[in-house]
């Protein structure tokens, strides 16, 4: 399978050695999308066009696209194509959130 062109991802914050994550939360959902893409779940063209998608309703929704915001909407545009295909359920999805949600609280202390 060909590797991905991150230049058709609109605002993927790159430096001269690849993507640039502030968390690791971030390499690990970018992972995710490139395994999945891998695995011949959706094209390249979709997932690209999924996440200018996704960040072109954060735009409609007041985002000032700063560049800090970029990965969440990648989860969104994750969470919608595999809620698409059928890659997962809304309850399971949801249920995993919370989990997600909850470690973060127990590892920083406060809910955002």
């Amino acid at each position: 399978m060909q590797a991905p062109d991150l230049d058709s991802l609109a605002g993927i914050p790159l430096d001269e050695e690849g993507p640039v994550f502030r968390e690791p939360w971030q390499a690990q959902a970018f992972a995710l999308v490139l395994k999945l893409h891998e695995q011949g779940l959706f094209t390249w063209a979709e997932w690209a066009e999924r996440l200018n998608r996704a960040i072109a309703a954060a735009r409609d929704q007041g985002d000032p696209d700063l560049g800090n915001t970029y990965y969440h909407h990648w989860l969104a545009a994750l969470e919608s194509i595999a809620a698409d295909k059928d890659l997962v359920t809304a309850e399971t999805l949801a249920r995993r959130k919370d989990q997600v949600r909850e470690e973060h609280q127990r590892l920083h202390g406060h809910s955002h």
